[in-house]
């Protein structure tokens, strides 16, 4: 790293050494008595489909990673996981997603908003993209909580009126800072801005500077050792 670009990331080199070394004490085994090696023990789980609506959506998901997601910059199912769970823990009515692809990570999100009643608004600016996600929306039967917005998000993106409750950002890195700054008004107190790709190599400057130097904000960095998620909440 070029020493001129250092400081700005202090803070997502801090919460990587944290999320990496809690990592390796997991993996790592520990002695018993008598300097025994207990062996290593893993934990793993699985979305586990609550009703025949999240059933039909998890099945598309699963054809998607199996069929699509080579060339289709879709996020890990792990990361997928996430953008569940945080949709509907805060109790998500509105979620607002920069960068559809194919609609794996909006499938993902569909998932909690199908339980909280909520809606889905995502920008894909690839006419062929967009349209498998549409295909792929309509397979799972979220269609009717889903708007696809096509084109510039840069520019629609202002087509946006209603309060945001989460902010996906997983398009281009340079533009995170300029979503911010035209969505972060919309974001409900106590809302939060999830970018993806938040690594060193891909992570762009400013955005990092912005959601980690602005007080009315918080900002937590996780799995920076694969794809990397910045997770910020607007303070209320």
């Amino acid at each position: 790293m070029r020493a001129g670009n250092r400081w700005w990331w202090t803070a997502a080199a801090l919460a990587a050494s944290l999320v990496v070394g809690s990592a390796q004490d997991a993996r790592r085994p520990d002695e018993g008595p008598g300097g025994a090696v207990r062996p290593r023990v893993e934990f793993r789980a699985r979305t586990l489909p609550n009703s025949p609506t999240e059933a039909k959506i998890l099945e598309v998901l699963d054809d998607m990673f199996r069929n699509q997601r080579r060339g289709s910059m879709s996020v890990p199912p792990e990361d997928g996981r996430i953008l569940r769970l945080l949709t509907e823990a805060i109790g998500a009515k509105h979620v607002v997603e920069i960068g559809t692809s194919v609609g794996y990570s909006g499938l993902w999100m569909a998932l909690a908003l199908t339980s909280t009643g909520g809606k889905l608004t995502t920008f894909e600016i690839d006419p062929g993209r967009a349209a498998r996600a549409r295909e792929n929306f309509a397979r799972a039967g979220v269609t009717n909580i889903v708007t696809i917005i096509e084109g510039d998000a840069h520019t629609t993106v202002q087509q946006i009126q209603d309060s945001i409750d989460l902010l996906f950002l997983d398009a281009d890195k340079e533009g995170y800072i300029d979503y911010l700054n035209k969505l972060l008004p919309l974001v409900r107190p106590g809302g939060l801005i999830v970018a993806h790709n938040m690594t060193e190599r891909m992570a762009h400057p400013p955005f990092v500077q912005a959601i980690t130097t602005n007080p009315a904000l918080e900002t937590i960095f996780i799995n920076l050792e694969t794809s990397g998620i910045g997770i910020t909440m607007k303070k209320r």
